[in-house]
């Protein structure tokens, strides 16, 4: 079997740092091996840095992102309990849809896409929710909303957020921005293949969890007997799943390249490929989608010229150069195009690689 080499420039998953895919070659170790247990242990230490908290049930969920979404939900949400969801693109509206099938009474907060959540109307929406949920980095529109206003606005409310496109890539402080539980994925700024979810649920939103939820396989009260507050020497570990090991040790090797660089580096890295390569567009000629001051360094979106064939484009991008870039989202999945600089892509070569590529595309 031939699996060629894509350059991977769409919303993710993006390629690896190297030293993740090197890792998934290492020797199995068992999932209850005392040496797997430490590395794991290491890897929650390592994810509390790159989350910004001090949670000890801080681990990687043994699933995607998505998962990451559902156990955030179905471990919190009691039937009937209001959510508020501020839905500004394609993962709030999964946000609430998966809220509503946990039971809760969901309201929503509709955006135009490609602008950043309205903390007033968001907070205004109900007098006292129970959670309120919002998306930090916006996989579908390229925007950034500010988490730390709605944090210090929340009230009682649990604040739970949707970081998947923004852990390791932009700032990203979980604990002194009020953030009660979060979820992740690996397969973007953690430059990490896709299969693992990287959450944290804090003390507020565990004391006030649902203590038989829905899900078995999602239950933190159950995950956490094997690892999270299990974290540390002596503890006693309890049996739930299989490990995906080999993604954890993946992730372990990609978060050590991370942390040697130093965070605020690796935000830097990515906030300098962004604005090379949306400079880079606007010189082309090209519209921007994402609203001016709220647009993610990692994940650019911009409008499809008009009359070019938006599928057309990509697709010569992908034959003739192995370049691969994202159609939009939703409504706009034939009028945007993503282009994502994430993890070990966020450098200026690979912004330079693809907009010559696309400027030789459109030239045609």
């Amino acid at each position: 079997m031939t699996i060629l080499e894509r350059k991977l420039f769409g919303p993710g998953p993006s390629n690896p740092y190297p030293e993740a895919t090197s890792a998934l070659g290492l020797p199995l170790l068992g999932h209850l091996d005392p040496a797997f247990v430490t590395l794991m242990d290491e890897t929650c230490d390592m994810l509390r840095q790159v989350w910004g908290t001090d949670n000890a049930r801080t681990l990687p969920i043994s699933a995607t992102g998505s998962a990451g979404m559902e156990a955030a939900f179905v471990n919190t949400v009691h039937e009937g309990d209001v959510v508020v969801v501020a839905v500004n693109g394609l993962f709030g509206q999964r946000m609430a849809e998966v809220a509503s099938r946990c039971g809760a009474e969901v309201v929503t907060v509709e955006h135009e896409w490609g602008t950043p959540v309205d903390v007033d109307r968001v907070v205004a929406a109900h007098p006292s929710p129970k959670i309120i949920a919002a998306v930090h980095a916006e996989t579908s529109t390229g925007v950034r909303s500010d988490i730390a206003a709605l944090g210090a606005a929340k009230g009682d409310a649990l604040l739970l957020v949707d970081a998947v496109t923004s852990i390791a890539g932009i700032e990203l402080r979980a604990d002194d921005w009020g953030v009660d539980l979060g979820y992740a994925g690996t397969q973007k700024c953690l430059g990490v293949a896709p299969g693992l979810a990287p959450f944290t649920i804090g003390e507020r939103a565990w004391e006030r969890r649902v203590e038989r939820p829905r899900s078995w396989y999602l239950d933190l009260g159950l995950l956490g007997g094997y690892v999270g507050e299990a974290s540390g020497k002596g503890a006693k570990r309890t049996y739930h799943h299989t490990a995906p090991v080999a993604m954890v040790v993946s992730l372990h090797a990609g978060l050590t390249r991370i942390l040697d660089e130093g965070l605020p580096a690796v935000w830097a890295r990515h906030e300098a490929a962004g604005a090379l390569l949306q400079d880079g567009l606007e010189e082309m000629g090209l519209e921007l989608f994402a609203e001016k001051g709220s647009r993610l360094p990692d994940l650019t979106t911009v409008k499809v010229p008009e009359g070019v064939d938006s599928a057309a484009v990509r697709g010569q991008l992908l034959e003739t150069y192995g370049i691969e870039i994202g159609a939009g989202a939703g409504p706009y999945a034939a009028t945007v195009w993503r282009i994502g600089l994430m993890g070990h892509n966020a450098r200026p070569d690979a912004a330079l690689l693809v907009l010559a590529a696309l400027r030789e595309v459109l030239g045609r």
